[in-house]
């Protein structure tokens, strides 16, 4: 179900809590959203819908729609300076970002996954994994 976009900032100020099965629609609601928002934008975290778990969706550089439940960096290298927007705000702000990132976690099954993601891709994954931490750009 496409959720309203969440513009409170001392909601998305807050830190995510776990994400368990019982979240799995979640993940759908995050999948319809973001497609319904695919025109201006390539990344979602569930408190961007008013849901306050780890959960995030992004799209890839091949157009593919990627959900991850409790994703943590667990690498990361080449620091950079670039400037992004987010939904759940208005304009664009500077952030440093890093080119490299390893991302633990789990799958739609709740498996433990680790993978490696670079540039644009893994600049979506930090803002969205920034959603979760409570960190607003």
């Amino acid at each position: 179900m496409v959720k309203p976009i969440m513009r409170d900032p001392i909601f998305l100020a807050r830190n995510a809590v776990p994400a368990t099965k019982e979240d799995l629609s979640v993940g759908q609601d995050l999948y319809d959203t973001l497609d319904a928002h695919k025109e201006g934008c390539v990344g979602m975290a569930a408190n961007m819908i008013g849901v306050n778990k780890r959960i995030i969706i992004f799209v890839d550089e091949l157009g593919k729609y990627n959900l991850m439940y409790n994703p943590r960096i667990i690498r990361s290298s080449g620091v950079y300076e670039t400037e992004e927007g987010c939904l759940s705000l208005d304009g664009v702000r500077k952030t440093k970002r890093f080119r490299s990132i390893k991302v633990e976690y789990q799958n739609e099954a709740f498996q433990i996954r680790r993978k490696t993601y670079e540039g644009r891709t893994a600049q979506i994954i930090q803002h969205e994994i920034d959603h979760c931490d409570g960190i607003l750009i």
